[in-house]
């Protein structure tokens, strides 16, 4: 036998076909090929494998011992190159037992987590979500396949990252409905003499930032917050205002029975995308799980 190369997979293919069929005819016609070009692969078959394989007798063509012995072998061969062939869309939400681990900002767990959770229970039972912070290590997280997804606004990763937008953010304030000074509209002269809250996490808090700078506007702060965990509350018992997007303001508003003001102040709008590392750009399960992001969350 040739050991310096392996068969080509036609070959492999027409061994199986020629053992279960014993017609050369027949063979050619369910492989799309003519008669005198089966007969050259079954010649170069046999010159790799040292054996006739296959002797004409009147019932048609009958196997030899070593073609009874190879049989096995080369049907494990087809098989295994099948199922290398359809892995990508092996995947089974109904039925699979899987980690996905999702880097997301603590506004998404409020806002995106629940809505995630509920479709995975009723579709994917035997799925396991973990959420994960957004932070320096994230890139890093998303290559090496210890996250799948990051859900955000995360402008500075980088190459090797593939991205797609779900929803645009702007920019709200919410405050207590029984305000004492504010009525529907918030001004930018209230807006300065009101006390704030501010949230320190965030991956859009640059931008609100860099805004203000711009406006040279100074906010009283009287709390900061290191995310939005009981902002809700605060707001709701007090008369302290939060500058907030639009998607977790309206979030904590519906709960809290809170005011939305359109924020008076002019700032840099973004957004918010899934991210996933080019290495699992084809791998079934983290496609399964951005059609079901983009299908819960994405803009309609």
């Amino acid at each position: 036998m040739n050991t310096t190369e392996l068969p080509d997979i036609k070959l492999l293919q027409l061994f199986d076909l020629l053992y279960d069929v014993r017609s050369v005819t027949r063979v050619a016609e369910q492989l799309g090929q003519s008669q005198p070009t089966i007969s050259i692969w079954l010649g170069r078959l046999r010159e790799h494998l040292q054996d006739p394989l296959f002797i004409r007798t009147p019932g048609g063509m009958a196997p030899t011992p070593q073609a009874d012995a190879l049989i096995g072998a080369c049907r494990e061969i087809l098989e295994s190159l099948r199922r290398f062939s359809a892995w990508e869309i092996a995947f089974d939400p109904a039925t699979a037992q899987r980690r996905f681990r999702i880097c997301m900002t603590d506004a998404s767990h409020v806002t995106l987590l629940p809505r995630l959770l509920a479709h995975m229970r009723a579709q994917a039972p035997g799925i396991r979500l973990e959420a994960a912070r957004i932070d320096g290590n994230t890139e890093r997280a998303l290559e090496s396949g210890e996250a799948d997804l990051a859900i955000g606004y995360v402008p500075w990763l980088g190459g090797g990252i593939y991205q797609q937008q779900l929803y645009e953010q702007d920019w709200v304030c919410l405050s207590n409905r029984h305000h004492p000074r504010l009525r529907a509209k918030l001004s930018a002269k209230q807006y300065r003499a009101e006390g704030h809250v501010t949230i320190a996490a965030g991956t859009g808090a640059q931008l609100l930032d860099q805004a203000l700078a711009r406006e040279q506007v100074e906010r009283r702060v009287v709390l900061e917050l290191p995310g939005f965990l009981g902002l809700g509350a605060i707001i709701q018992t007090t008369d302290l205002i939060a500058t907030l997007p639009r998607h977790i303001g309206e979030t904590l508003a519906r709960v809290n029975d809170l005011a939305v003001h359109t924020c008076p102040i002019p700032v840099d709008g973004f957004a918010v995308r899934q991210h996933w590392h080019a290495r699992y750009h084809h791998e079934a399960g983290n496609r399964w799980l951005r059609g079901v992001v983009s299908q819960l969350f994405g803009a309609r």
